[in-house]
């Protein structure tokens, strides 16, 4: 079996990376949460193996609400106005996500509870003590970083948020960690540091936690987990990057593929779309043409899925049989316009399975296609030297059991949440 020395860090902090798509680029939300609860650990006195599992909370927090751009522009807002219960929706469902996800179901209970408050009131019936410490330094890094005014010099922030933190004493924020924050914010330097966007990486010498051997079934269980993710964001592709992986994995075997290759391409599969949480569900869901604008956004997906991956060590065939699948062979493709030198077979194939399940699934503007045109389709993008001829010949000669791939799908179901709103 395959063992992959992954740094826990480094896989949290670019999974974080992932998550903290928006619709105008990266935002560094769960980073800098992540690095304020950095420095509370440290002046609360929070042992280094207990500041791994905080921090690894801290940089996934959010992870309920990355399959909802609407979610995370409300989550986001300073000025949240609306049923005060929606805030803890996302926190439900995060726990949801992870409590049964190896390797991260340790940060499930501290994610659940990232938005209790101190003074009570919560659907968890919890308060004071009773909430995870974790949970209470996350709210209190969480409540910071969203009320910093990003027009501003963070510098000129810091009075204004806390006079904010010492205001809901006892109320939202537990005393012992407002004394820690009041005393770390005392220092430029850990204001400073939230305008460092690696700076997270520090984290790694201070909790000196090297590399942890991840086997191949490990990285498996996490790409499924964020399949989930992404093909939870439009109901047409509820079940897109398991088929896409699927049938990349039929086309790999029939190429010669190895058993650790057939893995690797399973891997790449679910999450060839990674990039995708980074466009508005309501852009995905549109029944009719795009716009310009909406198409932009729509091709910066593969890019960002290449960014994302390719920072993870010993990931790099992953990201490129991943991320390029909308690269063509004539090099007219995106985002990196390579040609047909460029492209592995690894790449070809995923190409082919990406177009293939797209055109047999159902979209908001159409019905899944009959074969006799997805063939014509795939059939004219080989003479237009897009895609390689080769394997879609040898997907055509198995249309049949292609097609069982995607029809076997289960399909997806909305995780259940704390209660309707």
């Amino acid at each position: 079996m395959i063992l992959f020395s992954i740094s826990p860090v480094n896989l949290m902090r670019t999974l974080a990376m992932a998550l903290d798509l928006a619709v105008d680029g990266i935002s560094l939300h769960q980073k800098r949460v992540a690095v304020m609860c950095g420095h509370l650990a440290e002046k609360l006195g929070v042992k280094p193996n207990e500041e791994q599992a905080l921090l690894s909370a801290a940089l996934m927090h959010d992870i309920g609400a990355a399959s909802f751009s609407d979610e995370r522009k409300r989550i986001s807002n300073p000025k949240f106005a609306g049923n005060p219960i929606e805030i803890f929706l996302h926190a439900e469902n995060g726990y949801i996500l992870l409590k049964d996800s190896e390797p991260f179901s340790f940060t499930a209970e501290t994610i659940r509870h990232h938005h209790d408050k101190w003074g009570g009131g919560n659907p968890s019936g919890l308060s004071g003590d009773q909430i995870p410490l974790h949970s209470r330094i996350i709210h209190l890094a969480d409540r910071v970083d969203i009320n910093i005014d990003k027009t501003k010099h963070i510098l000129a922030c810091r009075d204004d948020l806390k006079k904010l933190i010492k205001a809901n004493h006892g109320q939202s924020f537990d005393p012992m960690i407002i004394d820690a924050f009041l005393e770390c914010s005392e220092k430029e330097s850990f204001w400073l540091d939230l305008t460092i966007p690696d700076y997270v990486d520090s984290f790694k010498y201070r909790l000196n936690m090297g590399g942890t051997p991840y086997n191949i079934n490990d990285l498996v269980k996490i790409a499924e987990l964020f399949a989930t993710l992404i093909d939870r964001m439009s109901r047409f592709t509820a079940t897109h990057s398991r088929s896409v992986s699927g049938v990349a994995v039929f086309l790999a075997r029939l190429s010669g593929f190895s058993d650790s290759e057939l893995e690797l391409m399973k891997i790449s599969g679910l999450l060839h779309d990674l990039g995708k949480l980074s466009i508005p569900n309501d852009i995905l869901e549109k029944p009719g043409p795009l716009n310009t604008e909406e198409r932009m956004t729509v091709r910066q997906h593969t890019f960002f899925t290449y960014r994302i991956l390719s920072q993870i060590e010993h990931m790099e065939t992953v990201a490129a049989w991943a991320a390029w699948h909308h690269e063509t062979l004539d090099g007219q493709g995106y985002p990196f316009r390579l040609n047909a030198d460029d492209l592995t077979l690894g790449s070809r194939i995923m190409a082919v399975a990406d177009i293939f399940v797209a055109l047999t699934e159902n979209r908001p503007y159409r019905k899944k296609l009959p074969r006799e045109v997805v063939e014509k389709i795939m059939r004219e993008m080989v003479t237009k030297n897009k895609i390689a001829g080769n394997i879609v010949s040898n997907l055509m000669s198995s249309y049949k059991e292609a097609e069982e791939i995607v029809l076997s799908q289960d399909s997806w179901t909305r995780p259940a949440t704390i209660m309707k709103v």
